[in-house]
């Protein structure tokens, strides 16, 4: 196989590739179309080199799915196609190893709107003034039309402060500020709160002021209302029983992490999504019960620290594949 073909590809050409390439799958092609696609690819050996790994890319991953090789007859198949483009242009941009990091993470992280890595915070302000905080390893997508301000939470943490709409005035209709996770929608009644997306087909919100609503996807006319300083979980079925949020829920837009007879394996767990690699806990040590604040900038000192308050040893097998385990372990 030619360097050409496993070599990363520009950002710009990539994007023209999977463009083209999407036209000529979806039937919609002219002979006019074609013959300008035959004139890019001869206008430069890189055009070449693009194309050749979209269609090497394409056969690894089949990036054809259903309505995408059809005719965009309707607003669902030109989103999804717009979606499939940018995916494959992300591909085209990537070495071939990261190509096994995209098959491990949905590829709707990837493409989403806004996205942080591992370990990352970033503070992102909204058109209309709403100011939402993403935590580490964390995918949004934002929607706003309208109707409605809407934000897709793909992934991660977010904490979100809302600001009135600013287009409602006069006869304009005012925007519900909804909260989308893969459970349920949240509506904000003005107000600050967190959400967080679990792997495991549940969702967490605690609100920090004002109201918000909660409507899990599959309980038609079910709809929780949690005022300031309540949280609470919630499946697509479902919305578990409301609790106060404790003072430690916003911490980590702050860098902190706080914990209060936290158990090892739960504090370990947090930990490892700031972590950038693999990090474990042996469940010997499991039990083991920690207190404390932690700065989340630099997660190496606080496991250098681990056993000077607690009965473990902190095992490096590599750089960043790292087990807390008993002592001597």
């Amino acid at each position: 196989m030619s360097a050409q073909r496993t070599g990363a590809v520009d950002e710009g050409i990539a994007m023209q590739a999977a463009q083209w390439f999407f036209l000529l799958q979806s039937g919609e092609a002219t002979a006019a179309d074609h013959s300008r696609w035959t004139h890019w690819r001869q206008a430069d050996p890189v055009h070449e080199a693009a194309w050749q790994r979209a269609e090497l890319v394409s056969r690894k991953f089949g990036m054809l799915p259903g309505a995408l090789s059809m005719p965009a007859l309707g607003r669902k198949v030109r989103t999804e196609r717009r979606a499939a483009i940018k995916t494959l242009a992300v591909l085209l941009t990537a070495a071939p190893a990261g190509w096994l990091a995209w098959r491990a993470s949905p590829a709707r992280e990837w493409m989403a709107d806004h996205r942080t890595a591992t370990g990352e915070r970033r503070e992102l302000r909204l058109p209309d003034g709403t100011r939402i905080q993403l935590n580490t390893a964390t995918a949004i997508d934002v929607a706003y039309d309208a109707k409605q301000r809407l934000v897709r939470l793909r992934a991660g943490e977010i904490l979100i402060d809302t600001a009135p709409d600013a287009v409602a005035s006069g006869d304009a209709t005012y925007r519900p500020f909804i909260v989308e996770t893969a459970q349920g929608r949240l509506r904000a009644l003005g107000t600050r709160f967190v959400v967080r997306q679990y792997e495991d087909r549940r969702s967490h919100v605690a609100v920090l002021d004002g109201a918000v609503e909660v409507r899990p996807d599959d309980a038609r006319g079910l709809a929780v209302v949690l005022q300031a300083g309540e949280q609470a979980g919630f499946s697509a079925a479902a919305v578990g029983s409301v609790s106060a949020a404790g003072p430690e829920t916003d911490d980590w837009s702050r860098g902190v992490l706080r914990t209060k007879n936290m158990r090892l394996q739960d504090f370990i767990a947090e930990l490892a999504r700031y972590w950038p690699g693999v990090l474990r806990c042996d469940p010997a040590v499991a039990d083991l019960r920690v207190s404390g604040v932690f700065q989340l900038r630099d997660t190496g000192p606080v496991l250098d620290s681990l056993p000077q308050a607690l009965p473990v040893d902190v095992l490096f097998r590599t750089r960043y594949w790292v087990t807390v385990v008993a002592p001597g372990g």
